[in-house]
This record gives C-alpha cells, structure tokens and sequence, in this order.
C-alpha cells in the first residue's frame, strides 16, 4: 500500500459573519486541501488552514512545504510502515504544523479504508457521537449578548465566549451581557486568546465568581509563553483554566503537566501535526488526570471531520469546539460528519467518510 500521490488544492470559503477574537478578524475560510492517493486507488483528504497569529503559517508557506519538502519525502513509502511514516513527517522540518496535520488527515483517512473502518473506531471507538460549543466573536457587549441569544435560540446549550480585547471592564461587561440575557441554564466558557495579563485574568475571573457568571472554563488567558504566569493563574482562581496556544506538543504538553500550570488541555491537530502527535499529547495528559478538549481552526469539514475521528475515539477527550463549517456560507464537501444542530455524528463509510470535494465551489 504505497502512496503515489500527494496533490494540494487551495481554497476559499466566505463566512456568514466575520469571526473577531483577540488576535484576529475573519470574514473567508482560507485552506490548502491535500489528495493522497495509494497504488491501490484508495484517496485520503486532508487540510490545512493558515492562521498566521498562532501557527506561523500562509496558504504559501503550507502549499511549499507539501508540495516541495513533504511529499518527495513521503512518496513511494508504504502506510503499513506507520511508525516509519509518521516519524518521518514529524521530523521533515521544523514547526509547520498545519502543513503535516493536512498530510497526516490523509494518512488515517487511507489507512482506516484499507482497513474497512471508520477513523474513529480505528482509533479507538470510544464514542460515536459528539456535541458541540458555538463560538460568541468578541464585539460590543450588546451585539456579543444578541448573538449569544440567538445561537441558544438556535438549539446551542454552550456558548464559548471569546474576550480578551479592550480593557478588562468591558470583558466583564460583555459576559455580564450575555449571562443576563440568556439566563443561568446555558454553559459558557471564555476564550482570551492570549488577551490577558495575570494580573488582569484573576481580577476578571474572580470578580465574575463574586458576579456568579457561572463559567464553565477560561481559555488561555495569558501569553502561550507564559507558563509561570498561566499556574498563577490556575493556582489564584477557582474556574478551571485551560492551555491551548501555550501546547502545541508533547514536550510543550509535558512541561504544562509537570509544573501543573492548567486543569485542562486544548488539543488541535493544526497545533500538534496531527493525529498521531495529538494522540500521544491526549495520552500524557490522561497520565496526568488532566482532560482534554479538541477544538478547531476556521476549517471546513475535512479538517473538522478528522479532528472529530480523533476527539470520538478517546475517553480523555471531555469537549468539542467543532463549530466552524456552521460558520461558512456553503457546504462544498459530501460526506464527513454531520451537524444536526449541536450533534455530530459520523458516516459508516470507512476513513474519513468523505465522498466527493467539489473544488470548482470554493477554489480561490
């Protein structure tokens, strides 16, 4: 089972509303698709969006890296060699994580077909169905609190709430906002992106405790670099905190473990490279008792697609944050998972599930 192939497709997706956090804007879905094709015809799909502000990475730095370091590499090797495989893609270069978690998407999704299985339960099966968040942008407190209305309107019970931007009062007010026009019953978590001082995300934390915001979870509140500031954090309030820029590896994911500076980890596939690294980051952390949440870029379905394969077949996989193909204005992939409003559930098809891309609706 040799690969013979490996095609890359760059494509553009609008969103319905623009996507505001603390270190960007959106309004299109950019990604490289990745083709993996096999000697024995089976094809695998991959992507890779570039987020610039947490990666490093452009659709041309990721369209170079596989097409001119990964694939002259990969080509010819076989997929029963996994170990082989995948160490090699690990070690190909430096960072570009995005780039390896496309080309790593299409390696489980050949291989789970060979072997006649969906991804998840070739994994490990653990669940087979998920449940998603949907994501609040930051903007004025009445617009985030209006939006927030509608999204519980729309069948969501969690909101993740992203802040982080301005100055910390009106993130307090924002969430105050939100909270009042909801009501006590739906779940928020708050995502800083990095938005924070120490200083700052105990203030906040504690005086939304003292407000009784009931927040489920803070999201890297601190600098990823941070990791003395994020334990303070983490040791000065009562909300559980939760790292996510701050791991994109098993190292990075071992140094936030042993110094106990988060109760929660944040796993990406565009962070960590893949699924084989996420794997191993989701199983040091369960060693630890620490669970995980997977969430997401601005991807379409095939990246959400795989990173919910990944967060289905494992135990320590306690949330999902797979709301961004309900952000796009069109579906332009057959197959994959399937959104019955918060619920997730997956094709019997063997792999990812994925039966068609149509490339001429979202080619840039």
């Amino acid at each position: 089972m040799q690969i013979k192939s490996i095609e890359t497709y760059p494509v553009a997706e609008p969103l319905k509303k623009p996507f505001k956090t603390a270190l960007r804007t959106v309004t299109v879905a950019e990604s490289i698709y990745v083709k993996v094709t096999c000697d024995n015809g089976i094809t695998g799909w991959g992507e890779a969006p570039p987020t610039h502000v947490i990666t490093g990475e452009s659709i041309a730095s990721i369209e170079y890296a596989i097409s001119h370091i990964i694939k002259p590499l990969l080509l010819e090797k076989s997929l029963l060699n996994r170990e082989a495989l995948f160490e090699s893609l690990a070690h190909s270069m430096v960072g570009n994580t995005s780039a390896k978690a496309a080309v790593d998407m299409a390696l489980h999704d050949c291989f789970a077909q060979a072997c006649g299985l969906p991804l998840y339960q070739l994994l490990g099966g653990y669940k087979s169905e998920l449940e998603t968040d949907y994501t609040v942008s930051v903007n004025d407190p009445e617009e985030m609190a209006s939006d927030a209305t509608q999204y519980i309107q729309d069948g969501f019970n969690v909101l993740k709430v992203k802040v982080g931007k301005d100055e910390i009062e009106k993130d307090i007010e924002r969430i105050r906002k939100i909270r009042e026009k909801i009501g006590h019953e739906p779940t928020i978590r708050l995502d800083a992106n990095q938005g924070w001082t120490v200083k700052e995300a105990i203030y906040a934390i504690h005086r939304m405790e003292e407000l009784d915001l009931r927040i489920e979870l803070v999201e890297q509140p601190v600098k990823a670099h941070d990791i003395e500031g994020l334990k303070r954090v983490t040791d000065g309030t009562q909300t559980p905190i939760m790292a996510d820029e701050s791991v994109f590896s098993p190292h990075q994911a071992k140094q936030v473990l042993e110094t106990r500076s988060a109760d929660l980890i944040n796993i990406k596939l565009m962070k960590s490279g893949g699924i084989h690294q996420a794997m191993q980051i989701n199983k040091l952390a369960e060693s630890y008792g620490v669970p995980c949440m997977v969430g997401s870029m601005i991807e379409t379905k095939i990246g959400i697609t795989a990173a919910a394969h990944f967060a289905a077949s494992q135990k320590n996989v306690r949330f999902v944050d797979f709301d961004a193909p309900l952000m796009l204005l069109n579906d332009s992939i057959e197959g994959g998972v399937t959104y019955n409003g918060r619920h997730i559930t997956f094709s019997e098809g063997a792999g990812l599930g994925i039966t068609s891309v149509h490339l001429d609706q979202v080619l840039s």
